[in-house]
């Protein structure tokens, strides 16, 4: 029969296997949350991979709907040709819609105060009916994708003219009295 270990040796055994119990819990712990940043930085990923893609297409649908503002805004028609100008218009209504289910949104700018984080000054006119700064006309419509700008609007903007400095006045005149 062996030895009975004695009581020096039992201890040095449990202290070298709580040693080796904490080394490999922390070895866990750093699994676990290395596994929780890899599950947030791939979902992450994904939906800036998504959003990146959506952005590429919208982008490309853009000078389709250009066509189709140019079109509808340009187009004189005789009665004949008014039938096919209401199917163009019901086709364009029905892409704004299926984009709007998909976060687009056109950037209203005509009438609007100049904002440069939604508008691109590409002339400015002046009219002084209007107040100064205002949106006078949208050359080319603006759009943004879930809140965030994909294109800005071009736009012609009121520029009053500047005020004449007013006159200085005049120094008085002295007059001699002698």
């Amino acid at each position: 029969e062996p030895p009975a270990p004695n009581a020096e040796e039992v201890q040095k055994q449990i202290e070298g296997l709580r040693k080796e119990k904490d080394d490999i819990f922390s070895k866990l712990q750093r699994v676990a949350a290395d596994y929780d940043n890899y599950q947030k930085r791939s979902a992450k990923q994904i939906t800036d991979n998504v959003a990146y893609e959506k952005d590429k297409i919208v982008k490309s649908l853009l000078p389709v709907l250009d066509n189709f503002d140019y079109i509808l805004a340009n187009t004189s028609c005789g009665a004949a040709d008014e039938t096919l100008m209401k199917g163009v218009k019901i086709i364009y209504d029905q892409m704004l819609d299926a984009l709007k289910g998909h976060g687009i949104e056109q950037i209203k700018s005509a009438g609007e105060q100049f904002n440069p984080a939604h508008h691109e000054a590409i002339t400015h006119r002046s009219e002084n009916s209007k107040e100064e700064g205002v949106v006078l006309e949208e050359l080319q419509k603006g759009y943004k994708l879930s809140g965030r700008l994909i294109r800005p609007s071009r736009v012609v903007v009121n520029k009053l003219p500047s005020s004449q400095t007013p006159p200085q006045p005049e120094e008085p005149e002295t007059k001699d009295t002698q």
